[in-house]
């Protein structure tokens, strides 16, 4: 490539050569045949812009409020795992080039910094994501903590009652790193001989698989929060998180991690926001490359999206290392 990168695009190739294989493949990855992976991106493609004329543009505001938080964009940083595989620093960098981009980054449960020291690393809105544990003192311990911390809502991910098979951690043998927000809860190494050592931890000894609209309420009681649900793609869903009293949804199908030939969000974000009637916010994520796509997504009735992984390189200051995958 030459020059310096200008768009998303570019920055993902640089991550591609900074990073090793395994570490590059874990972040780019989807599940399955990656068909939703490649569809998130281009449907955007065939959603075309009709601009209007001799409109006075000279003066652009792009602020917004999520939740009553004023932000500087409609652009979040998604709930993502592990980001000292790409930044020494990791969660605490992510969290303070938010600050300083004026938005909102919603720590993932699986940071590689603890709810503690991202909370202390600058003064920003930040959000919680999570989920339901088999053990539910493990949630309501990461929640209390989160409250704690100063964090503004809880964004509980939905569309995970199993792990998505992603093949390509498979094939590497992906071992989970220690997960520092799990310490002295439960013991998070996890010993496999067949695939994915991430796949082991997640769907034997964590998730609740049979987590159901009734333990909405559950989860509402034990935090004063308000309560987001990420992964919403039906009319029909998104009825019943209005109904069970919800803060907001998040448009996801989880990057196309979990279900792989699940609709891209953009095609299905139209019928979600028709259905909540704007009773609630509606967010977004997936497959976000360029200005324009945040544009499409407002224009359907995001109220901001969310980027993260390779779609939100632009917050991430990679540095070329050794290619030991």
């Amino acid at each position: 490539m030459e020059g310096e990168p200008v768009n998303v695009n570019e920055f993902q190739e640089l991550a591609r050569q900074a990073l090793p294989k395994i570490y590059y493949d874990y972040y780019s990855g989807g599940a399955e045949d990656e068909y939703t992976l490649k569809q998130n991106v281009e449907a955007f493609q065939g959603i075309t812009i009709r601009p209007r004329i001799l409109v006075d543009v000279s003066r652009i505001d792009l602020s917004t409020t999520v939740l009553g938080y004023q932000i500087s964009v409609p652009i979040l940083i998604a709930p993502s795992a592990k980001h000292k595989w790409a930044h020494p620093e990791g969660e605490v960098a992510t969290a303070r080039a938010a600050a300083v981009c004026d938005t909102i980054m919603i720590l993932s449960y699986r940071s590689t910094c603890t709810i503690e020291e991202v909370a202390s690393s600058c003064n920003a809105v930040r959000f919680f994501q999570c989920y339901v544990y088999k053990r539910r003192d493990i949630s309501a311990n990461l929640l209390q903590r989160a409250e704690r911390c100063g964090y503004k809502a809880i964004v509980l991910t939905v569309d995970s009652p199993r792990l998505g098979r992603r093949e390509k951690d498979i094939k590497n043998k992906m071992v989970n790193p220690q997960l520092k927000n799990f310490e002295g809860l439960i013991s998070t190494r996890v010993s496999t001989d067949d695939g994915s050592n991430i796949e082991a931890f997640d769907a034997n000894t964590a998730f609740d698989a049979s987590l159901s609209w009734k333990d909405i309420g559950w989860l509402r009681s034990i935090t004063n929060l308000p309560v987001l649900l990420k992964g919403v793609l039906t009319h029909e869903d998104a009825i019943k998180a209005v109904e069970v009293g919800v803060d907001g949804i998040v448009v996801s199908n989880h990057g196309a991690r979990q279900l792989d030939y699940a609709p891209p969000t953009i095609s299905v974000l139209e019928e979600v926001v028709s259905a909540v009637k704007g009773k609630i916010p509606v967010l977004f994520d997936g497959g976000i490359r360029r200005g324009t796509d945040v544009f499409k997504a407002l224009a359907l009735g995001a109220q901001a999206v969310l980027s993260c992984r390779l779609e939100g390189q632009q917050f991430t200051d990679l540095q070329p290392r050794e290619n030991t995958g």
